[in-house]
C-alpha cells in the first residue's frame, strides 16, 4: 500500500493589483510557494495591473505539507523587486471541498513575523527536586529557518517561557541550522499549571530582533506526554489581515488529490472491466464503467479522467483500442460530420491528452526552431489595419515613415518566412511521428470513412484528424509555448501577437481551408494563396500519416518514454570537483547538459565529442543548495556514489527558479526507483574546513535537513502508475454509482418477472430490447459488485491504519 498526494494549481489571473512603478503601472509575477519552499514562477506580465497568466502546475508532494501560498511580486530591473502582497491557503482549507478551489480570493499584506519557517528539535522533562517540580528543556538544534539577514543566514537563538521564567540559549552566528544542545531548567512557581513556549529569534545588533517562529504545548502535553522530537515553527497567533481589495485579487484554481493505493491485486476485476470494454465487440452499452464515467463527467474533471484512463491503457498497451472504442462510441452518435469531435467529450478529451502523452518530443522536434527563431527576432508582425502601429514600424523602411500597405506587404512576408519551415517541417515529419498516433490516427481515420462515405464528405476523414493534430495540438502549441515547455517564458506583447497570427494560419490549414474568406478576419485574405497551396500538400500528410501496418507495439508499459530517451537538456554552470583559491562565481563553468533515465551525462557543448556522465542509478538526492553557500542563486546538488562507493557531489547552477525546478524534478523522477536515497543532506557547502549551513567541522558530519525527494512538478515525462491512475478512476465512478443503480437495478430488485422486465424495457430505453437491457443489467451488476469490493479493501486499510496509530507514536 502507498499513499499519494498532488495539487492541481492553476494561477488564472490578477486584477485591481496596486502600481508600483512611477509610470502607473506595475510588471507582476507569481511565486507558489508550498511549506515556504519555491515551486514554481509565472511569467511577468509586463505594465499591467490586471495580469492574465492561466499558468498550470502539478505537484507532486509528501503527505505531510501544511500550507500553499501565493506571493504577487513586481519585477523591477534595478534593485530587489517589490512585493505587492500574498494568499496563504492551509492544507485543511484546500480539502475542504473535493473539487477545490475557484475563485477570486483577495491579497494580504505581508507580515514578517508572520513569515517562520523550518523545524526545532526539544526534549522535554517533567523532573521532581528538592524545591519541587521542575521542567527540563533540552534545545538540541533547528533547520531550514527563515534567513533574516542580507547574507541569506541568521544569527538564531533560542528562548524559553514556563510561567513567569524565561531562559536563552546562546546565540549561533550565521547559520539557519543551529546545533545548541544545551539544557535549560526552569521551577515551577505557585499558581496554574502553565504552557511551555519556544520561540526562536535571529540577533540583530543593530535594531531589534527578527521573530523566526515558535511553538507551544499546554500543561496536559508536558504532564502525559512530555514533548520529544521535531517540531515546525509557527508564527505568533492572529488575526490574518484583511487587505479589503485594496492589494488587488488573485483567481486561483486548487484541488488536492490525496489517495491511499491499494496493492495491485485489489484493482485487477476493475481493470478487466474496462479492459473487456475496449476488447470486446462494439456496440452501445450504456452500463459500460467507460460509458458511466462519461456521463458523470464535465470540464476539469473530465480532462483528468481523459488523462488517467490514456495513462491506464497505455500501461496495460490498449491505448489505441480504448481510443478507437470511444472513437467509435462518438462517429456512431455523430449526424453531421461538421460537428465531429467538435464537443469536449470524452473521446476528444481522451485524444487530446493522448497527443500530449505521447508526442511531445514529436512536437518539440517539429516547432521549436521556428518558435525560438520567432522569440529570437522579435519582429514586428501585423496584418488587421486596425492595429497597425505605425510608430512602432520605423525599421521596417529607411525612406521615411512606412505606410500601411507596406507594413502590411513586410508583415505577408515575414508569415510566410515563418510559416513555410513550419507546414515544411510538419508535412516532412511522418517518419518521426510516434507509431502509437500514427495507429491511433488510422483507426480514427477508418471509422469516420465507413461512418460518412458519401462523396460530399470525402473531407470528413481527414478533417477527423486534422482537427486533432493541428487545432488541438500543433495550434496551441505555437500559440502558448510556455505551456508546452517549448519556452521557459511566456512571449512578451508584441511576440505574442506574432505567435496568434501563426496560430490562426495554422488553424486554417487543419481546416483545409473550409471556412477562409468568411467571419470578421478579411484581413488576413493576403495569406489564403499561401494557405490553399499549404491545403493540398497537407492532404497528401495526412494520407502518409495513416499508412501504416502492424498492432499497436510493445505491450504493457512502465514508462511514456524509452529510458536511454533524453528527458531534458540545455546549459548549466557546473562547479569545478575541487576549485583551490577560485571565488565562487568563477569556480562555475557552462557546460551542456543530457539527461535520461539512464545517465546525467555532460560536455562542454553539444557537439563535443568527449562527454562525462552520472549514473542515474547512483543517484542517492537532488537537492536545493542555500545561496549563502556560493553566494550565487539557483545552484543544486546532485549526490551519487562513485564507483568505489563513495558519496560525490556535482554542484549546479540553473538560470532561474523555473530551470532550477524543471531539472530538481526530472532529476528526481529518474532516480526514483533507487534505493538507499538518502532521508538528510546538507544544503550548504564544505568550505573552509566547515559546512556553510550547520557549521559542523566533519566533511561527513550527518546532514542537517530533510530531501525532498516526493516533491516533483508532473509532466508528460511521468512515470505510468497504474495502480494510482486505476484508483482516480474507482473514485470517478463511486460519483455514479447511486445514479447506475438507480438506473439498471431498482426496479429489478423489486420485480423479476418476464412481465416486469418487458414493460421497464419499455419505459427505460424506447426501441432498445430486453436482452440489450438484461445484459446492462448484469454488467451493471458486476461493475457495482467491483466497487463494494474496493470500498471494503479501503474500509479495512483504514482500520488497519487506526489499530496502528492507536498504538502510540514510535517518534515524532
Amino acid at each position: 500500500m502507498a499513499k499519494s498526494s498532488s495539487l492541481n494549481v492553476r494561477v488564472v489571473e490578477g486584477r485591481a493589483l496596486p502600481a508600483k512603478d512611477v509610470s502607473g503601472s506595475s510588471d507582476p509575477y507569481c511565486l507558489v510557494k508550498v511549506d515556504d519552499e519555491v515551486v514554481a514562477r509565472t511569467a511577468t506580465v509586463w505594465r499591467s495591473l490586471s495580469p492574465f497568466w492561466g499558468e498550470e502546475y502539478t505537484i507532486h508532494l509528501p503527505l505531510d505539507f501544511h500550507h500553499l501560498a501565493f506571493y504577487v511580486l513586481d519585477e523591477d530591473t534595478v534593485g530587489h523587486d517589490d512585493v505587492i502582497g500574498k494568499i496563504s491557503l492551509s492544507r485543511d482549507a484546500i480539502a475542504a471541498d473535493p473539487r477545490g478551489i475557484d475563485s477570486w480570493i483577495n491579497l494580504s499584506r505581508v507580515d514578517p513575523d508572520a513569515e517562520v519557517q523550518g523545524e526545532v528539535c526539544l526534549d522535554v522533562q517533567m523532573l521532581e527536586n528538592a524545591r519541587g517540580r521542575c521542567l527540563r528543556c533540552h534545545v538540541l538544534q533547528a533547520r531550514d529557518l527563515a534567513p533574516r539577514d542580507i547574507t541569506g543566514t541568521s544569527d538564531p537563538f533560542a528562548r524559553v517561557f514556563w510561567g513567569s521564567q524565561s531562559l536563552e540559549t546562546s546565540t549561533i552566528k550565521k547559520t539557519r541550522f543551529p546545533h545548541w544542545d544545551e539544557v535549560l531548567e526552569l521551577q515551577e512557581m505557585p499558581g496554574a499549571p502553565a504552557p511551555l513556549r519556544v520561540e526562536l529569534w535571529d540577533w540583530d545588533m543593530v535594531g531589534k530582533n527578527d521573530f523566526l517562529g515558535m511553538v507551544e504545548f499546554p500543561p496536559p502535553v508536558l504532564q502525559q506526554n512530555p514533548p520529544r522530537g521535531w517540531f515546525r515553527l509557527l508564527p505568533f497567533p492572529r488575526a490574518e489581515e484583511d487587505s479589503g481589495g485594496q492589494l488587488g485579487a488573485l483567481r486561483l484554481k486548487v484541488r488536492l488529490i490525496e489517495d491511499r493505493i491499494l496493492p495491485s491485486h485489489n484493482y485487477r476485476p476493475l481493470t478487466e472491466l474496462l479492459t473487456e470494454a475496449v476488447r470486446g465487440p462494439a456496440e452501445e452499452d450504456a452500463a459500460s464503467p467507460l460509458a458511466v464515467l462519461e456521463e458523470l463527467t464535465s470540464g476539469d474533471c473530465r480532462q483528468d479522467l481523459a488523462t488517467n484512463l490514456v495513462k491506464l491503457f497505455l500501461g496495460q498497451g490498449l491505448a489505441g483500442p480504448f481510443l478507437d472504442y470511444l472513437t467509435w462510441r462518438e462517429v456512431t452518435r455523430t449526424t453531421d460530420p461538421n460537428t465531429l469531435f467538435r464537443s469536449n467529450s470524452l473521446a476528444s478529451k481522451s485524444m487530446e491528452q493522448f497527443m500530449k502523452l505521447v508526442g511531445m518530443p514529436y512536437l518539440h522536434e517539429v516547432l521549436k526552431p521556428v518558435i525560438n527563431r520567432v522569440f529570437e527576432e522579435k519582429r514586428y508582425i501585423e496584418l488587421d489595419p486596425c492595429k497597425i502601429d505605425l510608430g512602432r514600424t520605423r525599421r521596417i523602411s529607411f525612406k521615411g515613415a512606412p505606410s500601411e500597405e507596406h507594413v502590411r506587404e513586410a508583415s505577408l512576408g515575414l508569415l510566410t518566412g515563418y510559416l513555410g519551415p513550419i507546414v515544411d517541417a510538419i508535412v516532412g515529419s511522418v517518419g518521426r511521428c510516434p507509431p502509437a498516433m500514427r495507429l491511433a490516427f488510422k483507426q480514427l481515420h477508418q471509422r469516420v470513412r465507413e461512418r460518412f462515405p458519401q462523396a460530399e464528405h470525402e473531407d470528413a476523414k481527414y478533417l477527423a484528424i486534422s482537427g486533432f493534430l493541428f487545432l488541438r495540438f500543433f495550434a496551441p502549441a505555437i500559440l502558448t509555448p510556455k505551456l508546452f515547455d517549448l519556452r521557459d517564458q511566456h512571449a512578451d506583447p508584441q511576440t505574442s501577437r506574432s505567435l496568434l497570427l501563426l496560430a490562426k494560419a495554422v488553424q486554417s490549414i487543419g481546416n483545409l481551408g473550409q471556412q477562409l474568406g468568411q467571419g470578421k478576419e478579411l484581413w488576413m485574405a493576403p495569406l489564403h494563396p499561401f494557405l490553399l497551396q499549404s491545403i493540398s500538400r497537407v492532404r497528401d500528410f495526412l494520407d502518409r500519416l495513416v499508412d501504416v501496418d502492424g498492432e499497436e507495439a510493445g505491450g504493457p508499459a512502465r514508462a511514456l518514454v524509452a529510458p536511454s530517451v533524453i528527458v531534458r537538456e540545455g546549459y548549466l554552470l557546473k562547479r569545478k570537483e575541487e576549485p583551490a583559491s577560485l571565488a565562487p562565481r568563477f569556480a562555475f563553468k557552462k557546460r551542456y547538459f543530457w539527461l535520461s533515465g539512464e545517465t546525467l551525462s555532460y560536455s562542454r557543448s553539444p557537439e563535443w565529442q568527449m562527454r562525462f556522465s552520472i549514473p542515474v542509478s547512483h543517484i542517492r538526492a537532488v537537492e536545493r543548495v542555500d545561496e549563502s553557500a556560493f553566494q550565487l542563486p539557483h545552484v543544486m546538488q546532485v549526490m551519487a556514489q562513485d564507483g568505489a562507493g563513495a558519496l560525490r557531489t556535482t554542484y549546479l547552477q540553473c538560470k532561474n527558479v523555473n530551470e532550477l525546478n524543471q531539472w530538481l524534478s526530472a532529476l528526481r523522477k529518474a532516480s526514483a526507483p533507487n534505493p538507499d536515497k538518502l532521508a538528510a543532506c546538507h544544503p550548504g557547502a564544505f568550505r573552509s574546513s566547515r559546512w556553510t549551513c550547520c557549521l559542523q567541522a566533519e566533511r561527513s558530519a550527518a546532514g542537517c535537513s530533510r530531501t525532498h525527494s516526493a516533491v516533483t512538478l508532473g509532466d508528460w515525462s511521468d512515470p505510468l502508475d497504474p495502480d494510482a491512475e486505476i484508483q482516480m478512476v474507482y473514485r470517478q465512478l463511486l460519483l455514479g454509482r447511486d445514479q447506475l443503480r438507480m438506473k439498471f437495478q431498482e426496479d429489478f430488485n423489486i420485480d423479476t418477472s418476464p412481465e416486469a422486465d418487458t414493460v421497464r424495457a419499455s419505459g427505460a430505453k424506447e426501441g432498445a430490447c430486453p436482452e440489450a437491457l438484461a445484459r446492462q443489467r448484469e454488467a451493471a451488476g458486476r461493475l457495482l459488485e467491483v466497487l463494494a469490493d474496493l470500498d471494503r479493501a479501503h474500509e479495512e486499510l483504514q482500520q488497519r491504519e487506526q489499530q496502528t496509530a492507536a498504538l502510540g507514536p514510535l517518534g515524532h
